[in-house]
């Protein structure tokens, strides 16, 4: 068993995003095995059936296979920033982003796949999301506060797949403040150290470690 958290990860999935961003703030350093997602490694696929990355395994063994939990362990084990008092307001603006405005960011992304609406009806589905979006970041700026905390880096990669699928029109929506906020994230030092590129993992690898 490895001293240290291993993370199955992949550099561009907006979940592993988030998983990487909670754990670098949080200090926790993990053993990093880049995935593939074409050719996922057994030794993930055996301890996470479902094969969906991010997936953190513990050196007890526990396993972690979910990016809003393994955001809420990192903050457990260390919460430099104060952030465990926003929990509650991460996990359900989370569930609103996992589970209704993915659904359309990935139609939206992947609209030949689904032709029932068209590519533009699609991301107009999303405007719900960002209206909401929108009326918190009015606020103080951010999501949960007049600073930057758990809550947006639970949000942020999924805000930034949605635009880069067309930044053109993204760009040109009325959401200033989201515009704003996205901006903000992109040209900070901690995404920019998380999306380090890593070679695909396989066993014998040499030892990669994040951060």
């Amino acid at each position: 068993m490895s001293e240290l958290p291993v993370l199955y990860s992949f550099r561009r999935c907006p979940y592993a995003m988030r998983a990487r961003l909670v754990l670098y703030t949080s200090g926790i350093k993990c053993e990093l095995r880049e995935v593939v997602l074409r050719d996922k490694p057994e030794e993930m696929i055996e301890i996470s059936p479902k094969a969906t990355v991010p997936v953190l395994q513990l050196q007890d063994g526990c396993v972690i296979d979910e990016s809003h939990d393994i955001a809420v362990w990192a903050i457990g084990q260390n919460d430099p920033n104060g952030w465990a008092q926003y929990l509650d307001e991460m996990s359900a603006l989370v569930d609103i982003n996992d589970f209704k405005f993915k659904t359309h960011l990935d139609k939206y992304k992947y609209s030949s796949r689904n032709p029932e609406l068209s590519k533009e009806e699609h991301r107009e589905n999303a405007n719900f999301y960002f209206e909401h979006l929108e009326s918190l970041l009015e606020k103080n700026g951010f999501l949960s506060a007049n600073k930057q905390t758990v809550t947006d880096l639970a949000v942020f990669p999924f805000i930034r797949q949605f635009a880069f699928v067309d930044k053109d029109y993204f760009d040109g929506l009325e959401y200033e403040h989201l515009k704003k906020w996205l901006e903000y994230h992109l040209n900070t030092e901690m995404f920019k150290n998380i999306m380090s590129k890593y070679v695909q993992w396989v066993p014998d690898s040499e030892t990669v470690y994040f951060p």
